[in-house]
């Protein structure tokens, strides 16, 4: 039941850690009332994000390469990795200096209904705004980012460490408060993801490698790991094409219905929510 409960985790992970639905906030919702939480599996939670973060290298393996390979030549290819870089920052020192408070007191099914629902009037919001001023978008791809824009975009991240408000939509939806295409800012948090979520995991199994100390375990995270980045990849894809002509307003009508479900069963105690 272990090994099945992390096809299943993975699967969740894969779909849902680039649409701006919070994966982590899914993942505590799946896991809880199953006693999968995030007191006894925060570190199986962040390395399986990692699986679908690979699928992100895959899809834009040739963009990757050509950033490595031009970095000593190409101002274009540092000026992404610096935006990359300081667009990382704010998140990942708050993360650092909060990240056991807000486990404690957020890694839990009800406060990210609330951060469900809170986002999805954030969606609203963002998504009218940019039908009014969708002639006042100045960021078309990625290469016209310039590194304030980037610490703006880094800035909307650290609301992404509140489980629900998810990692992807706090960084897609703060770009086009701030000027960028969907595009643009789909791209640039996928990008962004990269080398945030390689940070987290590391850091996590650094403060808390048990979960690698017996094969069970090992096994466990590899198999969750494994269907993180197939799913995650058909997701990619899957949503590349739909930004293409879509916007994001169903998101947030999910996180409505999902964020309701959540507070709805809590109250009714249909569903004990650990």
């Amino acid at each position: 039941m272990d090994f099945l409960f992390a096809v299943f985790l993975g699967i969740v992970e894969g779909i849902t850690e680039f649409l701006p639905i919070s994966s982590t906030g899914h993942l505590i919702v799946a896991g809880a009332p199953f006693g999968y939480t995030a007191d006894n599996y925060a570190t199986f939670f962040i390395s399986i994000q990692l699986g679908a973060i690979l699928a992100v290298c895959w899809e834009y393996r040739a963009r990757l390469i050509h950033v490595a390979l031009t970095l000593h030549t190409s101002s274009a290819s540092r000026r992404l990795i610096v935006n990359l870089l300081v667009a990382m920052l704010p998140a990942s020192i708050v993360g650092v200096l909060l990240k056991e408070t807000l486990e404690h007191y957020l890694f839990a099914p009800v406060p990210v209904a609330c951060a469900l629902i809170v986002g999805a009037i954030v969606i609203f919001i963002a998504e009218k705004r940019y039908r009014r001023s969708a002639n006042a978008v100045r960021i078309q791809s990625t290469d016209d980012i310039r590194w304030t824009d980037a610490l703006k975009v880094g800035l909307a991240q650290v609301f992404a460490l509140i489980p629900g408000t998810s990692r992807s939509g706090s960084t897609i939806i703060g770009a086009m408060l701030f000027g960028f295409s969907r595009v643009a800012a789909t791209e640039f948090s996928f990008f962004l993801a990269i080398p945030v979520m390689f940070a987290a995991t590391f850091y996590s199994l650094w403060k808390d490698g048990k979960m690698l100390s017996s094969l069970h375990d090992s096994l466990f995270l590899a198999v969750g790991f494994v269907f993180a980045f197939i799913s995650a990849f058909f997701c990619v894809r899957w949503l590349l094409r739909y930004i293409s002509c879509h916007d994001f307003i169903p998101f947030a009508w999910y996180r409505i219905g999902f964020g309701v479900f959540i507070l709805v069963t809590w109250y009714a105690n249909v569903i004990v929510w650990q």
